[in-house]
């Protein structure tokens, strides 16, 4: 279960990362849980038609894929994040089973078209892996957000993470790890956003949505 191998990469990570660390990092994600804000756009609701940049250098359009088949869309924050990485990976093993059920795999992070081909190369993904450098698909599907002054500070100084160089733009944004599974007419049949990024859709659960397409 994905989930599980998280919980115990959680539990390294809170042995090895610094307390004030840990704090700053629990803190925005429980300012976000509390914050009564309804992330990620409804079960229900039409997805949002965007074309952006693949690691290769082509461009990827939503709604062309569509026409082939049902859409698995995650939302990541970046190769940076062991969290991330562990997601992508598992979801790389169940490609063929999406495959299988006519479906296809997309992933979006703002890192820059250089970090998202490295990332699709090291993980060896065969999926496209898609660079959303400004935030604006993420912000469409409302999962978008600034990283607060507080968190930035401890990602910079701290743990060597400079978001505006890795992502190659000005702004800190990030956005909350999210699935959407998105059938051929272009509803958004599942939505799973959860701002606890150490958590994410389980593999199985993404099979068994399309089955039910």
């Amino acid at each position: 279960m994905l989930n599980q191998t998280l919980e115990e990469v959680k539990k390294q990570f809170v042995a090895k990362v610094p307390q004030d660390v840990q704090s700053e990092i629990f803190r925005l994600i429980r300012e976000q849980q509390q914050s009564g804000v309804q992330y990620g756009l409804p079960e229900g609701s039409k997805a949002v038609d965007f074309t952006l940049s693949h690691s290769s250098g082509a461009t990827v359009n939503l709604y062309e894929q569509l026409a082939k088949g049902p859409v698995v869309l995650t939302f990541y924050r970046g190769g940076w994040c062991p969290f991330c990485n562990i997601q992508l990976r598992a979801y790389q093993n169940i490609l063929p089973e999406i495959e299988a059920l006519n479906g296809q795999l997309i992933a979006l992070s703002p890192q820059s078209l250089d970090n998202s081909l490295a990332q699709q190369s090291k993980e060896s993904l065969q999926f496209p892996v898609l660079s959303d450098k400004d935030g604006s698909v993420a912000a469409s599907y409302n999962v978008l957000f600034q990283v607060p002054s507080y968190l930035q500070e401890v990602m910079a100084n701290k743990l060597k993470i400079n978001l505006d160089e890795y992502n190659a733009t000005d702004s800190w944004i990030l956005p909350i790890p999210s699935t959407f599974i998105i059938d051929q007419s272009g509803v958004i049949r599942s939505a799973n956003v959860n701002p606890d990024f150490m958590r994410r859709s389980e593999p199985q659960d993404i099979i068994n949505q399309l089955k039910l397409l």
